[in-house]
C-alpha cells in the first residue's frame, strides 16, 4: 500500500478527467471453488487497488465528483468474524489510511444512488469482467444485466486507461521488485532442472520461490518441453537430456504489481547445434526489439522489424526464400511467429486488458489488422515515457499448422516446406523481458538475466 496522499491524488486526477457525476468502482469478492467457504486465492480488482488501495473482498468505492466526497462501502467486521479470524483493524481506520474519511455500510449506497438518479446525475462505472460484479451493479442500479453491460461509462474507462498506462517512479520500484522475484523463479528452475525430473516437480520449486517473498504467481506457470504450444499449462512432461525447457512465469506482489519473463534452457546444460542456431536467431530478434523500442515509436513498427529479423534469419537458414520485407508484408513469417511481440504490464500481467485489448493497445491512429499473426499483437500504439511492456519474440514449429498451410498451398513462393518439415519435432522457443519506456529510450527492469547462449550455458554448468 502506498501513502494516503498518492490515493487521494489519483482520485483527484480522475475527478478532473471525468468531470461530473458519481464514479462507482466495484471491488472483487471471493470466488468459491466447491462451496462458499472454500475459495480461490483472493485477487482484488486492479482499478479498485489503484484508487482505493484496500486488498479485501466485498468493497465498493464511490467518488462523488460534484460534492467532492469519496466513500468506501462494505461491511465492518463483526464479533463472528473476529472469532474466526482474530482481532482485525476496522475498515473505518483502514479507509483513513488511503485518505477516505467515509466508510459506510453497504446498505447506505442504495440511498446515495437513488438520490443521484432523482437528481439525474451521471453514474459512471466500467465494463465488468466478472459476472458477479455485473450482477452487483444490476441490483444496485436496478438495471438488467444486458443494460449494465452496454451502458458502462466510456469516459471513465478512457480516463482510467490514461492514468494507469503511465507508471510513476514509485510504481516502477514495485514492478522492479516483482521482476526480480520473477528472475529468481527462473534461476531456481535453471539451477534445479535435471533429466528424469517431472515438470510439476520443477514448477513446485518455481512457485515456492515466489511464496518465499510473500508473492503469488501473476498467471498460470508455463513450464514445458512442448514450446510450440503457446500457452501450455500441462506439467506432466518428464525432462530428458536433449530437451529444451520453455519457462514462462511471473510473480505478483501482495500490492498487485506483476512480473513476467520467459526463458529457454537445455536440460543437459548445453544447447545442441540446431538449438543453439535458432536460439541465437531468437536473441537477435529480442535485441532488435530492444534497439527499436523508444518513445514516439509505434510498437507495431517494432513488432514488424522483429518479424523482418526472423524472416531474414530463416532465409539464411534455407527455411524461407525471398525478400524479408516481402515475406513479412505477405504474412508468411507468421507460420513461425503467430503471436504479438508483447503487452502492457502493471497491476495485471496483461495490464488494463479487462477494459478491452483494443482500448489499451490501439487508438485512432493505430488500428488492429486482421491478418494472421499481427492480429494477435496486443500492444501496437505509439510508446510513451512511463509505459511498461514486455518484449517477447518467439520461433515455433507447429506441426498441425505447417501441414495445414502446405495442404492449402499457402506462401509456397516464400516457405521451403520440405526443409521446414525437418524441424517438425523441434518445438518452440521464446524469450521475454519487462521494459520501462524512458524519456530517451528504454530500460529493462530487474537485475541482469542470462540471455546469450554462453551466459545460459555457463549458468547451467556452474549453477551460480
Amino acid at each position: 500500500m502506498f501513502c494516503k496522499e498518492i490515493y487521494t491524488s489519483r482520485r483527484e486526477t480522475l475527478k478532473k478527467l471525468v468531470g461530473t457525476g458519481l464514479i462507482i468502482i466495484v471491488g472483487n469478492s471471493e470466488s468459491p471453488i466447491s462451496y462458499m467457504d472454500n475459495c480461490y486465492n483472493f485477487i482484488q480488482d486492479s482499478t479498485f487497488l489503484y484508487y482505493f488501495g484496500l486488498n479485501s473482498p466485498d468493497l465498493i468505492g464511490v467518488i462523488d465528483i460534484d460534492n467532492d466526497k469519496s466513500f468506501i462501502f462494505g461491511k465492518e467486521f463483526t464479533m463472528d468474524d473476529i472469532i474466526w479470524m482474530g482481532s482485525q483493524k476496522s475498515f473505518q481506520s483502514r479507509a483513513l489510511e488511503v485518505g477516505i474519511e467515509n466508510f459506510e455500510e453497504l446498505e447506505k449506497l442504495n440511498s446515495i444512488l437513488e438520490s443521484a438518479k432523482v437528481e439525474k446525475r451521471k453514474l459512471h462505472y466500467t465494463n465488468q469482467y466478472r459476472l458477479e460484479n455485473s450482477y452487483k451493479l444490476s441490483k444496485l442500479l436496478k438495471l438488467d444485466l444486458e443494460t449494465v453491460d452496454l451502458e458502462f461509462s466510456e469516459k471513465l474507462v478512457d480516463s482510467i486507461i490514461k492514468m494507469r498506462s503511465k507508471k510513476t517512479e514509485l510504481e516502477v520500484i514495485e514492478m522492479e521488485k516483482a521482476t526480480n522475484i520473477t528472475r529468481d523463479m527462473h534461476l531456481v528452475a535453471m539451477k534445479n532442472v535435471r533429466a528424469g525430473m517431472k515438470a510439476f516437480e520443477l514448477v513446485a520449486l518455481i512457485e515456492s520461490e515466489a511464496k518465499k517473498h510473500n508473492a503469488t504467481t501473476s498467471f498460470h506457470t508455463i513450464c514445458t518441453t512442448n514450446g510450440e504450444v503457446l500457452h501450455n499449462h500441462s506439467h506432466k512432461n518428464v525432462f530428458k537430456d536433449g530437451d529444451l525447457v520453455l519457462l514462462d512465469c511471473g510473480a505478483r506482489l501482495e500490492n498487485g504489481y506483476c512480473g513476467d519473463m520467459t526463458t529457454v534452457f537445455p536440460v543437459s546444460g548445453k544447447f545442441d547445434n540446431r538449438q543453439k542456431d535458432l536460439y541465437n536467431l531468437l536473441i537477435e530478434m529480442f535485441n532488435k526489439a530492444e534497439e527499436c523500442t523508444a518513445p514516439g515509436v509505434e510498437n507495431k513498427y517494432v513488432h514488424l522489424e522483429v518479424c523482418k529479423t526472423l524472416a531474414e534469419g530463416l532465409v539464411e537458414r534455407g527455411l524461407m526464400s525471398g525478400d524479408p520485407e516481402s515475406i513479412v508484408n505477405a504474412g508468411a513469417h507468421a507460420l513461425f511467429f503467430p503471436h504479438g511481440l508483447g503487452h502492457m504490464i502493471g497491476l495485471d500481467v496483461h495490464d488494463l486488458e479487462n477494459f478491452g485489448e483494443d482500448k489499451v493497445g490501439y487508438d485512432s491512429k493505430t488500428l488492429r489488422e486482421k491478418k494472421f499473426g499481427i492480429k494477435s499483437l496486443r500492444m501496437a500504439k505509439t510508446l510513451e515515457p512511463g509505459h511498461v511492456l514486455t518484449i517477447e519474440p518467439g520461433i515455433y514449429f507447429i506441426p498441425q499448422l505447417i501441414e495445414k498451410w502446405e495442404n492449402l498451398g499457402l506462401f509456397r513462393e516464400f516457405i521451403n516446406y520440405e526443409k521446414v518439415k525437418e524441424y517438425s519435432n523441434f518445438g518452440g522457443m521464446r524469450y521475454e523481458g519487462d521494459f520501462l519506456i524512458t524519456e530517451d529510450g528504454n530500460r529493462r527492469l530487474g537485475n541482469k538475466m542470462p540471455k546469450d547462449v554462453a551466459e545460459v550455458e555457463e549458468f547451467l554448468v556452474y549453477k551460480i
